[in-house]
């Protein structure tokens, strides 16, 4: 590869250039990243700040060899919507700090053993299936914020909501199908922009620019810590026994983010022509988001998880800069502590949001039917189908095992709820490792390219 055609690592661009590089990644992360704590309930300044403090651990972590940006991961939207609802957000936030701890321990396993017994845990037709559900299950919330309104706390269909979630639907296809450059990999952030001035031009009493106009251009630290952190939630769940168990189910869906993880550092490091599973390592990597997410979980935001978009930046770019990336995090630190940033944010409409989460989570699911076709996995063979048929079933029906309110269990477990989408993951694999067959299996499917991105 000709030095000529690429910023390494370790080169730094001049200033000139790399302060709009820098705003570039952050343009590329931010409509997601911000999304998924609106979407979850949870803070959007602590999103972005947790965001950009995790990647400088990564990078820190990786020794600066691996020019990821961590966004918000949506994997675990499902999760953190339905045990803070039953158990309160400091509950599921020890979850997602949990999930954290899974990826730090897996690391340690790689470390000492490598990598091989992962695909004998999670196959592609389970990954892709689970992957699958994840899009899938919450088609109906999406389809729900895009559609209707709440009159007298009754959803109801509402044609001004259609046609706003409609408008962002139709803009942010245009932007991703007809758009090139920069502008092609920040779809989801055009749409909202486009959907949020439309409503502004057609609906403007939607929108209510007071808490915009009473909100402070600049957050200090104090302020920060007692209105947006929420680590005393966090510590309080610690400190509950009966949260335990609820925060537990949601540790198993670090397995989900662990297999786009490994997908993630396959895609970069062919994008950059070396091997990252080597130097520095995936036991590096991985130790770099489980740190950070549980970071993230213990400041009230959502997990963390390397973004595709900002690796189709790179490709774009062939800008691979640590710098870079370490200055888009800086600005994302910078951002949360803009008051009226965080304001405005909270402005979107629920039809905006509506549309680009059809998007989003469409190209999620899309994303998993991809790796069926890319590991080439045979429907052909009925143990596939029958761990695919269950998998998606049971993760897009919403098959839930609840314990509230059967006194026997209740006294093991209070008030646990195993949600659909860990539901249908441990089923896959309970599936995947006692099915006979596994070995004809695994010899019928290549070994996994992970490429969700």
């Amino acid at each position: 590869m000709n030095h000529k055609n690429f910023i390494d690592v370790n080169e730094t661009p001049a200033l000139g250039k790399l302060i709009p590089l820098g705003i570039q990644h952050l343009f590329a992360m931010f409509g997601s990243t911000v999304l998924v704590p609106i979407l979850t309930g949870l803070d959007p300044a602590t999103a972005l700040f947790s965001s950009g403090l995790g990647t400088l651990i990564f990078l820190a972590i990786t020794k600066g060899k691996i020019p990821n940006y961590l966004g918000s991961s949506f994997a675990f939207i499902g999760p953190i919507i339905t045990v803070s609802a039953a158990h309160g957000p400091g509950t599921a936030l020890l979850g997602c700090l949990l999930s954290g701890i899974v990826y730090i321990i897996v690391a340690t396993i790689v470390a000492r053993s490598g990598v091989k017994w992962i695909d004998k845990v999670l196959p592609p037709v389970v990954i892709a299936s689970v992957i699958a559900v994840i899009g899938l299950s919450l088609a109906g919330t999406a389809v729900d914020m895009a559609t209707k309104v709440t009159v007298n706390n009754v959803p109801t269909i509402s044609l001004t909501s259609i046609e706003i979630s409609l408008v962002t639907i139709i803009v942010t296809i245009i932007a991703a199908v007809v758009l090139r450059g920069f502008f092609a990999l920040i779809p989801i952030l055009i749409g909202i922009v486009v959907g949020y001035l439309y409503t502004l031009l057609r609906h403007p009493d939607l929108i209510n620019w007071q808490t915009v106009s009473d909100a402070p251009w600049l957050v200090g630290f104090g302020e920060m810590f007692t209105q947006h952190f929420k680590s005393g939630a966090v510590f309080e769940a610690m400190s509950t026994p009966s949260a335990w168990i609820p925060a537990l189910v949601i540790a198993p869906i670090a397995f989900v983010t662990l297999a786009e993880h490994l997908g993630h550092l396959l895609v970069t490091g062919k994008v950059m022509e070396r091997d990252l599973m080597k130097d520095p390592g995936l036991h590096r990597s991985l130790l770099g988001d489980g740190i950070a997410t549980s970071l993230a979980a213990l400041l009230g935001g959502p997990p963390a998880t390397t973004y595709g978009e900002n690796i189709g930046v790179l490709a774009i770019t062939r800008v691979f800069s640590r710098a870079v990336i370490g200055l888009a995090a800086v600005f994302a630190i910078l951002f949360a502590f803009i008051g009226k940033i965080n304001a405005l944010l909270m402005t979107i409409p629920t039809p905006v949001l509506g549309g680009v989460s059809i998007i989003l989570f469409g190209i999620i699911a899309a994303q998993g039917l991809r790796m069926f076709v890319e590991n080439k996995v045979d429907f052909a063979n009925k143990r596939n189908m029958i761990i695919a048929a269950a998998i998606l079933v049971t993760g897009i029906g919403g098959y839930k095992i609840s314990f509230t309110g059967v006194t026997f269990w209740q006294s093991f477990l209070t008030n646990l709820t195993i949600d659909n989408i860990a539901f249908s993951t441990f089923l896959g694999i309970l599936l995947h490792l006692l099915l006979p067959g596994k070995e004809a299996a695994r010899e019928e499917e290549p070994q996994i390219q992970r490429k969700t991105a």
